[in-house]
């Protein structure tokens, strides 16, 4: 419960430093649904950044998750905005909603397509298996919820909810970035594994093995909650 009252006091200032955001966008007239749109435009930015990496790159180029990591990072303040300004300006709407859920939706698909194109292209082929689990197990955290609320059930239980799934991301890969820039390369080697058992790349793919866990645990606990909730 305490954790809980932390990271909505941690949104609840990071809403507040967006205010006067806020306040020039109610100037210029931009609609809610407008800065959801921006927000997809940016987060498939960030994907074509890490499919130049993957097509152009080096395999221990670490430039290229990293401007990936930022720019989901700042995308995702668009995320933040579109709903803050639909609250102050009086334009929120059933339809709003739903263009929020599904944009969503479709900027979480675009981003772990652009994290599984890139590691597979460089052979990081155990990782993008994990990647596309996470992805599968993000769809299913939201759908649970979508279908309950739909049925009348009430369901934000569980971890790993959007918010936490693109700050996870952004920010393994922001550090990455930096980690590798200072440290340089560095792996540790285990003889029976075809593969290095730590590397650089492992700051950003071990998040992600472990989102392909608690997402997937999510689902399935939201599940249970509906089971034992619904008549």
């Amino acid at each position: 419960m305490h954790d809980t009252n932390l990271w909505e006091k941690v949104k609840s200032n990071a809403y507040k430093a967006l205010n006067p955001i806020i306040f020039l966008l109610k100037k210029t007239g931009v609609t809610p649904n407008g800065i959801t749109a921006i927000g997809l435009f940016i987060t498939s930015l960030a994907t074509v950044i890490l499919i130049v990496g993957a097509e152009v790159g080096d395999r221990g180029d670490y430039r290229y998750i990293a401007w990936f990591g930022a720019v989901t990072l700042f995308a995702g303040v668009f995320d933040m905005l579109d709903g803050q300004l639909a609250r102050q300006t009086k334009k929120m709407s059933k339809f709003g909603a739903l263009f929020d859920s599904v944009i969503d939706r479709y900027s979480e698909m675009i981003m772990f397509f652009g994290i599984a194109y890139y590691l597979v292209s460089h052979d990081y082929l155990l990782s993008s298996v994990f990647a596309f689990i996470a992805m599968i197990g993000s769809i299913m955290v939201s759908y649970v919820r979508a279908r309950a609320e739909g049925l009348g059930t009430d369901c934000k239980v569980g971890i790993m909810q959007r918010p936490e799934r693109v700050l996870t991301i952004a920010i393994t890969a922001i550090l990455y970035g930096i980690i590798s820039s200072y440290v340089g390369e560095f792996k540790i080697i285990v003889d029976w594994l075809p593969f290095p058992f730590i590397e650089n790349i492992s700051i950003f793919t071990i998040p992600i093995f472990i989102m392909a866990i608690l997402t997937n645990f999510t689902a399935i606990q939201r599940l249970n909650h509906c089971y034992k909730t619904m008549e």
